[in-house]
Formats: structure tokens, sequence, C-alpha cells
């Protein structure tokens, strides 16, 4: 087979892997200027970029077919730059999305649906997959996908696919000051189940001002486990659930709810859904001893930009689930 062929054959494939799955991709007008996109979760939701809706009603889908369907925002999520829509009239064309781990160095296409003129697609190769990062908004993700894929207009809310047309994740500009991050498909669909059921993602806090440091040495036959390091409390806030508990300043927590906790986004990440609002087992360290206390966690609610009230923090320390605000612009993608 010629060399020739062989680029046709892998030119075609890339068109059939797009044409799978154009019919999931869909437009979402719900903001001034651009339009963007979005993924059929199910016959009658969608999954897209928070940060593109301006509005919660009277939002239009355009799908693969031209046709256009009124929607409403049924569920956000800022922290993770995600919303689900419930359209007006069931259609078909569900993503099916895939279930695997991707690797660095992949071909992979970004796809969005910005205009009625058809589907728009962005080959390149996944460059970076790493997490969890805290994004600008304030909040959490625990994993992200970066590829060198050009950031076409209206793409954030639209899929990035593999090379055989299977949907790995949704792309958004909204985490990090522009740039195009891709939030894996288990992470996305798992977070669209979640607003489905409840329209927001709890997020949970245990009001105190913590720092990291080493766990020394003698503690590790108490611990049973290698950990190297905990998070130190120097402050415990008034009328915070860690306040009405027999939680100390000095402890340092190593765990809770039965899972290791050495940093704050470790932390954060474990202060999610279920928990908020539960009694939590919070294991520490207090004078060589270890120790666990009850603490009833609460619940944080996030505004419109994905933040959190609350002081500033100060000096690498933080104040568990408050985190400082910062300006975020808008953009295209």
């Amino acid at each position: 087979m010629s060399k020739d062929n062989n680029f046709s054959n892998f030119s075609d494939a890339l068109a059939d892997a797009v044409e799978k799955a154009s019919p999931s991709i869909v437009l979402v007008d719900g903001r001034r200027r651009f339009p963007a996109s979005g993924i059929l979760y199910t016959e009658d939701l969608v999954l897209t970029a928070e940060h593109v809706l301006e509005r919660d009603a009277d939002i239009g889908v355009i799908l693969a077919n031209s046709t256009e369907i009124t929607a409403e925002v049924i569920g956000r999520d800022p922290s993770s730059d995600l919303a689900l829509l419930k359209l007006a009239e069931p259609v078909e064309g569900a993503a099916k999305p895939f279930q695997g781990e991707m690797r660095v160095g992949e071909l992979v296409l970004a796809l969005g649906r910005h205009s009625n003129k058809g589907i728009e697609a962005s080959l390149g190769v996944v460059s970076f997959i790493n997490g969890p990062m805290r994004t600008h908004r304030g909040g959490l993700i625990e994993r992200f996908i970066r590829t060198d894929a050009v950031p076409l207009p209206g793409f954030s809310g639209g899929a990035l696919i593999n090379a055989n047309g299977q949907i790995v994740g949704i792309n958004t500009s909204g985490l990090s000051h522009g740039t195009l991050l891709t939030l894996p498909a288990s992470m996305a669909w798992q977070t669209a189940q979640t607003l489905a059921k409840h329209g927001s993602i709890k997020r949970g806090y245990l009001g105190i001002r913590s720092q990291i440091v080493e766990i020394p040495q003698t503690a590790f036959e108490k611990l049973g486990r290698e950990q190297a390091a905990g998070l130190l409390v120097i402050q415990i806030e008034t009328n915070s659930p860690s306040a009405e508990s027999e939680l100390a300043v000095g402890d340092i927590i190593v765990g809770i709810a039965g899972e290791p906790v050495s940093d704050h986004d470790q932390l954060a990440g474990i202060l999610t859904g279920d928990i908020v609002g539960q009694m939590a087992g919070v294991e520490l360290l207090r004078v060589g001893e270890l120790l666990t206390v009850d603490i009833m966690v609460g619940e944080h609610k996030m505004n419109r930009h994905g933040r959190q009230d609350g002081p500033e923090t100060h000096h690498g320390d933080r104040r568990h689930g408050r985190h400082s605000p910062r300006s975020h612009g808008g953009s295209h993608p």
C-alpha cells in the first residue's frame, strides 16, 4: 500500500470519528455574544459549560439536523464549570462517554457547534493529564486533560473525542483564564448525574484555618501507614462546625471519613457530596497521640461565579472551604 493511501485512510478515519460523534454535539445559545456548544447527555438533557449561560430560561439549542429547541437550566456547578439543560422535548443522539483512561500523546479532536452551518473540529494530541487543580473560580477539579487542539470560538461545552469517535471529555475555557481544558467524561457525567438529581453539587467545610506540616516519624506507628504530612489547625472559626466539636488549635488533621489527608486539596475533595451535612470522623494527632473526633460537616453555598463567601487566605494557610475571591474575564471559546 502506498504512503498516499495510508495518509488518505488516516484522514478518512478522522472524518469518520467526527461524523460518529457529530449528532451528540449541539449549539447552545445562552449568552449575549457568541453561542457555545453542548453535548446531548440524555434524550432530553444537555451538558454544557456553566460560564456560557447568562440566563436560566429561554435558551436556544440547535441540533445536528438544524432543529431548534428551547431549554432551561436545571443545574449548575460553577466550581467545575458544568451546567445541565432540560430540553422542551426529547431528541435522538444522546452521547455515550468513553470509559477508559486517556494517555499523553493520543490523537484527539475538539468538536464544537457554534452556528447552524455544521460541526467544527480541531485536531491535536493529549499533551498533559494532571490534577487536582485549584481553578481561578475558587473550585477544585480532581483531574483535567490539556491538548494542543486550537480552541475555536464557541468550543466551550463541546466534546473532546478520540480517534474512534468516542467522547472522552467536555471542553471549557472557563476554568483557567481562557485556556481550553477538558474535564474527563467520567467526571463530567458523574457531575451531570448529581445535577440532574439535586440541581447543584454539595461542598462542605469544617471552619478551620490550617497549614501543611510534616508528620513526626514517631507518629507513623500509631497511624499505621506512611503519610508525610497533615494539616495543622491554627485557627477555628466562631460558630463553625469545628467550633462545636472537640477539635482544638494545635491538632494535626491526618484523615477524615477513613481517607488520609495530607494537604488542603485532599481535604476539599473529601468534603464533597454525601458527606456534607453528615457526622464525619476526623482523625488527628494531638501531642503525639492519635485521636478521632466527630464533626458535623457544614455546607457552603457557592455564588453564581463559583466562589464561596468568606475571608481571604493568608501566607499559604487556608480557611478550609473559604477561598479568596479573584476576578475572571470572559472568553469566547
